[in-house]
């Protein structure tokens, strides 16, 4: 694999800070109603999506197949054992844009080596009820006890996107050497660029129609943020976090606040508005993007941690067995919300 770094003056800022305002909703659809639509997953991760069949990475290494409801926990095969540091385990999961003839998809998953946990990102096949590691795009990226990433998707360039945190090392994300604490961009012909730097534990990506970027980050202590994202900006972690400001850096569209927690993970934007997966926050939360108004659109299911549309529904993924939640009968959970127009 061959890096390919940004190089260049980093631009300043182009947007404000948008203070959350959670007694005011976003501009969009009006909910109608809620269905399940699959229970009993364990610790699912990343929702995907092919021929109305669904793919659910759970992140003690199986991909959930739900199919007309019925759940399927498929085994992957991978070259390394998974690690067992804190939040880590088989992550991100996107399937490929021609799965229905490869039958393959791009997996992020953390590993040990030699006693300290890594992160790499691979191409997995299915084999009918089980799937196996193909090949390797990046791998050896270092991480720690906490702050993997870990989000793939696709983007409406046909690139895979990627999350990777700082590995609870800050200085590593204002490191151009280190893709910790990047979003990567990986090429359809496997190269990999650092599209963007400054990010502590980036988990979510979304594009509206247009093409634009957004991620979810978490905060320190609080301070989550959602960003607008362009190529080759730097968001500022560690030298700056929420609503302060340096020449060079971009601020958030919007960030929680000192006062409040979202823990913002997956990302969807659905019929003109954008969705963020909150796990410490319980909720889904709807974000304008015109504004960076934050509402909860969803509340009482516990941790939520992927959104996903495929267009018609808006699908949340619950995170309750994850060991920081409060497991109910049948957690966790595949929901389908229907909006009306």
């Amino acid at each position: 694999m061959t890096k390919k770094w940004l190089a260049g003056v980093l631009l300043a800022a182009g947007c404000g800070i948008q203070e959350p305002e959670q007694t005011e909703p976003a501009d969009g659809p009006e909910r109608k109603e809620l269905e399940i639509e699959a229970e009993h997953l364990d610790v699912p991760w990343s929702i995907t999506e092919s021929e109305g069949v669904f793919y659910i990475s759970e992140r003690n290494g199986t991909i959930a197949k739900v199919e007309d409801g019925d759940v399927e926990h498929q085994p992957v095969e991978l070259e390394a054992p998974l690690s067992d540091a804190a939040e880590a385990g088989l992550l991100g999961f996107v399937l490929a844009p021609d799965f229905a003839e490869s039958k393959e998809a791009y997996a992020y998953y953390t590993y040990d080596k030699e006693g300290k946990p890594y992160n790499r990102i691979v191409i997995v096949k299915q084999h009918d009820s089980r799937w196996s590691e193909a090949d390797t795009l990046l791998d050896g990226i270092p991480s720690g006890s906490f702050h993997h990433g870990g989000r793939l998707e696709i983007g409406p360039d046909g690139a895979l996107y990627a999350t990777i945190g700082d590995a609870s090392n800050p200085e590593t994300a204002q490191n151009p050497d280190s893709w910790n604490g990047k979003i990567i961009r990986i090429d359809e012909s496997g190269e990999a660029e650092i599209y963007s730097m400054g990010h502590r534990n980036p988990q979510g990506l979304a594009w509206d129609e247009g093409g634009t970027m957004y991620a979810s980050e978490h905060g320190q202590s609080a301070n989550d943020e959602i960003n607008l994202i362009q190529r080759g900006r730097n968001y500022g972690w560690p030298d700056i976090e929420g609503t302060e400001e340096a020449e060079g850096l971009q601020v958030p569209l919007a960030v929680s606040g000192t006062d409040e927690t979202w823990a913002p993970s997956g990302m969807a934007w659905h019929k003109g508005v954008l969705y963020a997966a909150s796990l410490r926050g319980e909720a889904v939360l709807k974000i304008d993007p015109k504004t960076g108004k934050v509402s909860k659109e969803i509340e009482g299911y516990g941790r939520i941690r992927d959104v996903f549309s495929d267009g018609d529904y808006l699908y949340f993924v619950t995170n309750n067995t994850d060991g920081r939640g409060n497991p109910a009968a049948g957690d966790d959970k595949l929901y389908r919300m229907e909006y009306e127009r």
